[in-house]
């Protein structure tokens, strides 16, 4: 743990700031501060309710951030995830930490994100625009899937990926097709290592092998379930006491439920995002379809990355059902050329293999 003197740039939300680092001999540095331990409501989204409090939560942190005229200190827990500071914020002479005002005050609660794994997983990215052109020009399209662990402690922003692969365009690898190929996996391969400090799997497909494109079986889908339009949907912000357990199938204590109600928002662009959510359970108790289908939707006007969705969705069904066994898959549409499909398990072998090997590829969904 450092602690650093910085200067504000700008409120993002009640728990981010851009700011300048001072890193010592008038070397500054331009970071976004993610504040350790605490969550604050969004103030990007259509909820009434939830708009006014991220308004007075940024406004909150406006005001304590520019107590000494936008200067402060932090002490800093190394980067989260997704590649932010972890910090926590102080004013000169002040005790207490905004951090710990911000949840006082009731502007927050508290919130750990990932400290303790409860599950293991990966983030399957498949992206559809990639090429480049051999050494004598010839063009070489096809799909890139990337495999990425989900305990990597960093994370790669969708649209940098997208413009990063799309240098490749006009870049010359390799006199054959098949040597194009190579080059192709082996440099996204060693970039993304690098950049995120994780062992990824890249794997480049130039054909649709049917054979080898799979995807769940076997799971009933909730609107089959449930009379969709005899319920009241009420809630839209991940609201975990729409669950109901109770639910007795037939012939054994597991359900496999699918539902293509999943709609979330971007957390940079606020622009929705769009999924197939699919549930494996095994446990005494289980949750009634129509009480699932009103928490699935309660995500719709949520702003978290796909990834943090699907870990949101997990840990609700933990805590509330407290399964022997338990799969959350996100199959979410593409956007830019790029879809993301994050799924998390309590056991790796729940981890379907079109998931993880190189050689297949998840079929898509009717929306994907």
């Amino acid at each position: 743990m450092y602690k650093y003197r910085c200067k504000l740039v700008r409120v993002v939300d009640g728990d981010t700031a851009d700011v300048l680092i001072d890193l010592g001999f008038d070397t500054w540095r331009k970071s976004r501060l993610r504040f350790k331990g605490v969550d604050t409501w969004e103030k990007r989204t259509r909820d009434k309710e939830e708009k006014k409090k991220g308004l007075a939560a940024s406004a909150f942190t406006e005001a304590y951030l520019n107590m000494n005229n936008g200067e402060f200190t932090i002490q800093s827990y190394g980067k989260g995830k997704y590649g932010r500071v972890l910090a926590e914020i102080f004013i000169d002479g002040e005790e207490t930490s905004l951090n710990k005002l911000l949840i006082e005050n009731g502007h927050a609660y508290v919130y750990e994100g990932g400290k303790k794994q409860i599950f293991k997983g990966v983030d399957t990215w498949n992206a559809y625009e990639v090429s480049a052109i051999t050494t004598k020009g010839q063009p070489v399209a096809g799909m890139l899937k990337i495999v990425c662990p989900c305990n990597s402690e960093f994370h790669v922003e969708s649209k940098s990926i997208k413009l990063y692969l799309n240098s490749f365009n006009m870049t010359r690898l390799g006199s054959t097709a098949f040597d194009c190929i190579k080059g192709i996996e082996a440099r996204v391969k060693r970039d993304l290592d690098l950049l995120l400090n994780t062992d990824t799997t890249v794997t480049f497909h130039s054909v649709l092998d049917y054979e080898n494109n799979l995807t769940f079986q076997g799971y009933s889908d909730i609107a089959e379930l449930a009379d969709l339009d005899k319920i009241d949907f009420t809630s839209f912000k991940s609201d975990a006491s729409q669950l109901e357990g109770g639910y007795k199938p037939e012939l054994s204590n597991e359900i496999r439920f699918k539902s293509n109600l999943l709609r979330s928002n971007c957390r940079v662009t606020n622009q929705p995002d769009w999924g197939d959510v699919f549930i494996y359970m095994k446990g005494e108790n289980l949750p009634l379809p129509d009480s699932l289908a009103k928490y699935i939707v309660s995500h719709r006007t949520v702003s978290h990355f796909h990834e943090e969705i699907c870990e949101m969705i997990f840990t609700h069904l933990t805590e509330a059902f407290k399964p022997e066994r338990l799969m959350v898959a996100c199959l979410y549409t593409r956007r830019g050329g790029i879809d993301i499909n994050p799924i998390r398990a309590t056991h790796s072998y729940l981890i379907p293999e079109f998931f993880t090997n190189p050689k297949y590829t998840i079929s898509k969904t009717l929306r994907q």
